[in-house]
């Protein structure tokens, strides 16, 4: 049986007010998008004055507020918070959304971030064995009765987590990277669900080292989502497409972006379906106007229903 193709929204906070955020998420609810994904940084690199909302308050915060749709952070990096108590926290989220709480993981990257408000930031080597530490508190704070872990950066004794999860075993975690000998092995020990960033060289062989860490790990890959970071120009006509491809030159993603109008947008799509990919987290290249979400929600995803 093949997996439901799911599209969900990647929402940075830049600039947006509380207000706009929660405008956006409801309107994504109602359009039938799976889920809205922040971003965990403390401001828009580059772009320090402009608003940005910590992640994990505003999740509880649209949690609160949304009936329907799944919330997400892509991703929270693990130097931030001391993973038990973000357990707590993202426990507590899972029941104030009644058990629609995705969680995004990661070891953190933006260096200039760390410095400012004072964490250190050790090298990459450092920062992936905390997180494989992080990964095993949080997973065992949301299973066991007590949990109890001695590593190198993060220790818990006997730690009690109550409630436990609405969603059983634990919510769905996704880890986002595409590092081979160390990501990559932690996504195959750890998650529910890989979201391969934007930018890749080479989906289908960042694919093979995955299912390579499966294999040894003893993990069914087909228990494994897959999902890509993607950027979507999308118009209603050719002209409008490559107005907007032209500002879509200024981020990223667009190395791997799609563009074209809704049928040129299904069919780009269902080439990535192909190659395995179920979860879309989308980054519309024109940041993701009204008409831009209902033209994308109307015109392309019935296609994949």
């Amino acid at each position: 049986m093949s997996k439901k193709v799911n599209f969900a929204v990647f929402s940075p906070q830049a600039g947006l007010s509380w207000i706009a955020l929660l405008d956006r998420a409801h309107r994504c609810e109602s359009l039938g998008y799976h889920s809205i994904w922040l971003v965990d940084h403390m401001w828009t690199r580059g772009m320090p004055d402009l608003e940005h909302h910590e992640c994990v308050a505003l999740m509880a915060g649209l949690a609160a507020r949304t009936e329907k749709i799944r919330i997400g952070t892509l991703v929270m990096c693990n130097s931030y918070r001391n993973p038990a108590l973000l357990a707590k926290s993202l426990v507590t989220i899972d029941h104030i959304s009644n058990g629609r709480l995705e969680i995004g993981y990661g070891a953190g990257w933006m260096g200039e971030e760390y410095k400012a408000y004072g964490y250190e930031f050790p090298e990459m080597k450092t920062r992936l064995k905390a997180f494989e530490e992080g990964l095993h508190i949080i997973k065992a704070m949301f299973t066991e009765k007590r949990a109890t872990f001695k590593g190198r950066h993060y220790s818990v004794e006997a730690a009690p987590l109550s409630p436990k999860p609405v969603q059983q075993p634990h919510p769905p975690i996704t880890i986002g990277g595409s590092g081979e000998k160390v990501m990559l092995k932690l996504v195959a020990k750890f998650a529910d669900r890989w979201n391969c960033p934007a930018g890749y060289k080479s989906f289908e062989h960042k694919l093979d080292v995955l299912k390579a860490h499966c294999k040894d790990v003893g993990r069914d890959f087909a228990t494994l989502d897959v999902s890509e970071q993607l950027l979507i120009c999308i118009g209603k006509t050719d002209e409008e497409v490559e107005q907007k491809w032209k500002m879509a030159q200024m981020f990223p993603f667009v190395s791997t972006g799609i563009k074209g109008t809704p049928p040129q947008v299904i069919d780009a799509l269902k080439k990535r379906v192909a190659m395995g990919i179920t979860t879309f987290t989308i980054f519309f290249s024109d940041l993701a106007p009204p008409p831009t979400l209902e033209l994308f929600a109307k015109e392309v995803m019935p296609a994949f229903a």
